[in-house]
């Protein structure tokens, strides 16, 4: 008889795993947000490294209130006004994309998260918010039939943009234990790293998430087939690049870092 039960035991909790792996998951970074003091210096920033803007929205003054900069069809920049001098400047969230994301949306609440609603946003895609450990706001989206973002597929690619694909993001945290649980809950990868966590989005190398302790400053790595060709592309634009030994650096008019990596 405890055989039996035992057995029925292990095939459950072998069940419950074969579930959990086989939920709906995170397939790559949708956007990355920014909160800037000069939309129009922001986005002529974007426009050397060869950047377009695909679409805006405007608030009910009839000012422009948040900027679509297009990376590639699945990939983009979020620029938001600063209506209120209250709000901090720069790196503002991460939006994540899914392919199936009320599916994704059940499989973090089966793993004890907390997600927010699925609704449908302003530029017509499903979307779901919800806070980090650190009470940042962390996003994933669906792209849907008829949006904006799927409306625009195959137009706004510049022909000399710097990069064609987010390679990764990182930032600090001050509770790093905290952080791994909940990137853990997302389904994510984590491995320590130093003194704090790489993290993979999927099962490619590629996008990922590095977290340092509390202190360090947030960057966007962008990834490039040649460090030398780029360099010389952002010195033609009118940046100054600093160079290191395996990426290249620039910042915004507002001090974001953007370092470009060969890949």
């Amino acid at each position: 008889m405890k055989i039996r039960w035992f057995a029925a035991l292990a095939f459950a909790c072998a069940s419950a795993l074969s579930l959990v792996a086989q939920a709906p998951a995170a397939t790559g970074i949708a956007h990355v947000a920014y909160r800037t003091s000069n939309a129009e210096a922001e986005t002529a920033f974007f426009a050397k490294l060869g950047y377009e803007q695909a679409f805006s929205f405007t608030n009910k003054q009839g000012q422009v209130s948040q900027i679509f900069v297009k990376i590639n069809d699945r990939q983009f920049i979020e620029i938001y006004t600063l209506p209120d001098a209250k709000q901090s400047l720069g790196w503002q969230h991460v939006c994540y994309e899914s392919t199936n994301l009320s599916g994704y949306a059940e499989a973090l609440v089966a793993r004890g998260l907390q997600s927010g609603t699925v609704h449908k946003a302003g530029a017509g895609n499903l979307i779901t918010a919800f806070n980090d450990p650190d009470g940042r706001t962390t996003e994933f989206t669906q792209y849907m039939p008829g949006s904006r973002h799927t409306l625009d597929q195959g137009q706004h690619l510049g022909s000399h943009r710097i990069s064609e694909a987010i390679e990764g993001i990182a930032f600090a945290t001050p509770d790093l234990a905290a952080a791994r649980t909940f990137y853990q809950q997302m389904g994510f990868k984590i491995a320590a790293q130093g003194k704090g966590l790489h993290i993979q989005i999927t099962e490619k190398p590629a996008p990922w998430i590095d977290l340092s302790p509390a202190g360090a400053k947030s960057a966007l790595y962008l990834a490039v087939p040649s460090l030398k060709a780029a360099e010389t592309q952002l010195r033609a634009a009118g940046l100054k690049p600093t160079r290191e030994k395996k990426s290249i650096s620039v910042t915004d008019p507002d001090g974001n870092l953007f370092f470009f990596v060969e890949r």
